[in-house]
């Protein structure tokens, strides 16, 4: 048994509420059982995000097993959501294997196909219970092994994304408004005015992907427009290496990774509760 749910669980509450849900990267059981936590000490529903370089990494049967057991130990609703799968096939085996939730990133087709594609992930995943994000417009920075030059990054116009909701019913729907994966090196402009013509117009979240890094307030207003679901990585990538890398040069003797990876830990669940509290997902699971 798990309670891992799918992200319809709990995104139209978010959408009504207008409070977002974080999507934190699962990289480690460290980080696993370290959201968990927070998200439960916040009472705040959580996103377990794994990308297909993270799934080569630890195995895909390791990562389900690491989301459920964490799940099982907290009261609050938790996903375990495929982060920009290419592939049909990709989105299928996740499923199979436990997955809650799934993304078809068909960004790189043109409109039709990519409205194709992801009809047919919806369809299969819509069948056994799963939910389903999708993405239009190229988020600019990289994410796992999926990237996107500045220069390539394009804004998703949001006529094309009403009309591709329209046509796909995605749980979710992720569109290029201006953030990018990875810390930014000048300040982003979100656009707001693109989510509000959006989320106005669909049933479902708009997506913010690549949160790290943005000013606070444009992801209070972002969330405002209506944006329900928020993606952070990086942060808590570079909050997490920055503590092991004080605390090995602090004690060059220490060999044992569970006292470093402590302090690490500890660091990073600054970072989450700060992002669950700024998203205001805190007392809403």
């Amino acid at each position: 048994m798990t309670n891992l749910v799918p992200m319809t669980h709990f995104l139209p509450k978010a959408k009504e509420q207008k409070f977002a849900v974080g999507q934190f990267n699962l990289i480690t059981l460290e980080f696993a059982h370290t959201i968990a936590e927070v998200a439960e000490e916040e009472q705040s529903p959580v996103i377990f995000g794994v990308g297909e370089l993270g799934i080569r990494y630890m195995g895909l049967e390791n990562v389900v097993s690491i989301a459920q057991n964490a799940a099982r130990q907290v009261s609050v609703p938790v996903a375990l959501h495929l982060d920009h799968g290419s592939s049909f096939e990709v989105a299928m085996k996740c499923i199979h294997a436990g997955f809650s939730s799934v993304m078809f990133d068909g960004s790189k087709y043109d409109l039709e196909e990519n409205i194709r594609m992801t009809r047919k992930v919806v369809e299969a995943a819509h069948a056994v219970g799963v939910s389903v994000e999708a993405e239009l417009g190229s988020i600019g920075g990289t994410e796992d092994d999926h990237t996107v030059s500045e220069e390539d990054a394009l804004l998703a116009k949001p006529d094309e994304a009403i009309y591709f909701w329209n046509e796909t019913r995605v749980d979710a729907m992720a569109m290029a408004v201006g953030s990018a994966h990875g810390m930014y090196k000048k300040e982003p402009r979100i656009r707001c005015d693109n989510i509000r013509t959006v989320a106005e117009a669909i049933d479902v979240s708009v997506v913010l992907h690549g949160g790290s890094g943005i000013p606070d307030q444009q992801i209070v207003d972002a969330i405002r427009s209506g944006i329900g679901k928020i993606n952070v990585n990086t942060e808590n990538l570079v909050a997490y290496t920055a503590a092991v890398r004080e605390f090995l040069q602090s004690d060059s003797e220490i060999t044992d990774p569970r006292k470093y990876q402590g302090s690490a830990r500890d660091a990073m669940k600054n970072i989450v509760r700060n992002k669950i509290r700024l998203f205001g997902s805190n007392g809403k699971a």
